[in-house]
């Protein structure tokens, strides 16, 4: 079962290759642009803007808060009936010092606005508000998959394991574009197609 998308593709193999493809392009595009130094970093707004472009050309949710509730594992991401809440508060945490920025990140995280590309969006967006406010960002490179996931999935409740990875893994080669594309090249080695459990809305 794959979900609905403007290419018409009934295939989750097939489509998770479109989508990588795609979302690479986009990035790409996002970058050299310089659009993503015009959009304010660490908003709610900026990640939406973020993830519209990377998936408007596959999914008419693209940039859309999701309508239904998603788990992954045994773990539930914030049911809708609070999300915007959720979001409204992770907008206003403070985001000045490297710790600071990635508890928002965690955050952010655990709110998985959207009903798909969550982590994509909000890698492109926590190296947006690390380079506004600390001038570095993460070499993705340097990320072990499996200490990542490990982490980000104990960080709700313990987030000083993901904060130790990230912190070995700064550099301050902020407008390089290749140091950029090894966080977009890197996103489904950290994420794979997700297959995220739903249920739907009653009403």
């Amino acid at each position: 079962m794959t979900l609905d998308n403007k290419l018409k593709i009934l295939d989750s193999v097939e489509l998770a290759k479109a989508e990588e493809k795609i979302s690479k392009m986009k990035a790409l595009e996002l970058f050299e642009s310089g659009s993503l130094d015009e959009m304010q970093a660490g908003s709610f707004g900026a990640l939406q803007e973020i993830h519209k472009a990377l998936f408007e050309d596959l999914y008419d949710f693209a940039g859309v808060i999701r309508d239904v509730n998603i788990a992954k594992g045994n773990f539930r991401f914030t049911p809708v009936m609070y999300l915007e809440a959720a979001l409204g508060n992770v907008e206003k945490m403070p985001q000045t010092t490297f710790d600071e920025i990635v508890e928002k990140y965690v955050e952010m995280n655990v709110a998985h606005p959207f009903r798909e590309g969550n982590g994509r969006s909000m890698r492109i967006w926590l190296d947006q508000i690390f380079k506004k406010e600390i001038k570095q960002v993460v070499d993705w490179s340097k990320v072990d998959k499996d200490d990542y996931l490990l982490a980000m999935e104990r960080s709700p409740i313990k987030d000083i394991e993901i904060k130790h990875i990230l912190k070995n893994a700064m550099t301050d080669r902020i407008n390089d574009r290749e140091m950029y594309m090894k966080g977009i090249d890197h996103s489904y080695y950290y994420e794979g197609y997700t297959e995220y459990k739903t249920e739907k809305l009653k009403g």
